[in-house]
């Protein structure tokens, strides 16, 4: 059957190339199905709606911070070696329109457990929103998928093998979901040493999720216990900072009908 030759474009190649890196991972999956009421609750009574993005992306942060394990990356130079970042570089996955094609293109947010949930969401949906060539992340990478592919893999495999580097260029974990359409990623590739993602959150709270973790540089246990964790944060430090956007929001309110 004759058909068509279509060339890959900037995007594809881009994908192409994360996936060359992301194949050789020894990539395991642990998931939890965990009971977030409280959070939940907390997002309802708050005017300001932070997203579930930023909010999961907060806790993940959290957790990093209290597990090392979550911060740490096999790395191949000077030798092979785990190399411990002293805090987060979280990557999120956006689904972006480039060119007439929906691209999947990463930006990064530095520091996310620094950071209040408002402003890890102004970053989002910037990312989401901005020109894709605005966004600086965006624009490095569709420049260096036009670069001949031998250059580009030399460059992307010193970046992912270079410990101080590649937290700059690459995150130290990485964000994918696609609950927003109803639906769960189950085997996502990602060259880095976790990437996590949850499903449709139910009207009770509950909800499935999951981290894709290297196995070279953690065990499953490990993600285990860090997931039992994760909830305990979920409904603990960050409903606690989501209620308080409530609480704000409130008083502000308050402020405005006396003036």
């Amino acid at each position: 059957m004759r058909g068509r030759a279509i060339k890959l474009s900037t995007p594809r190649r881009l994908v192409g190339d994360l996936m060359k890196f992301s194949i050789g991972v020894p990539r395991i999956t642990v998931q939890r199905r965990m009971n977030i009421a409280p959070l939940l609750r907390a997002r309802t009574m708050s005017p300001a709606r932070p997203s579930w993005t930023a909010i999961f992306l907060k806790g993940y942060a959290l957790l990093s911070q209290e597990t090392p394990e979550l911060r740490r990356a096999y790395v191949k130079l000077p030798r092979p070696q785990l190399y411990e970042f002293p805090l987060s570089v979280a990557s999120i996955a956006h689904e972006r329109e480039h060119e007439g094609e929906r691209a999947v293109l990463l930006s990064t947010i530095k520091g996310p457990e620094r950071r209040p949930i408002e402003g890890i969401d102004t970053l989002i949906q910037t990312a989401r929103s901005r020109p894709v060539l605005e966004i600086k992340e965006f624009r490095r990478a569709l420049s260096l998928a036009r670069v001949p592919a031998p250059v580009r893999h030399l460059l992307m495999w010193l970046g992912l093998n270079i410990g101080r580097q590649r937290a700059n260029y690459f995150g130290t974990f990485q964000l994918s979901v696609y609950s927003g359409l109803g639906a769960e990623s189950l085997n996502p590739l990602t060259p880095l040493t976790t990437l996590f993602n949850y499903g449709p959150i139910a009207e009770d709270g509950s909800v499935t999720v999951r981290i894709h973790y290297d196995h070279r540089v953690m065990d499953g246990a490990n993600v285990a216990r860090a997931l039992v964790r994760f909830e305990e944060i979920l409904n603990g430090a960050v409903a606690e900072e989501v209620a308080q956007l409530a609480e704000d929001a409130s008083v502000s309110g308050m402020r405005s009908d006396v003036g």
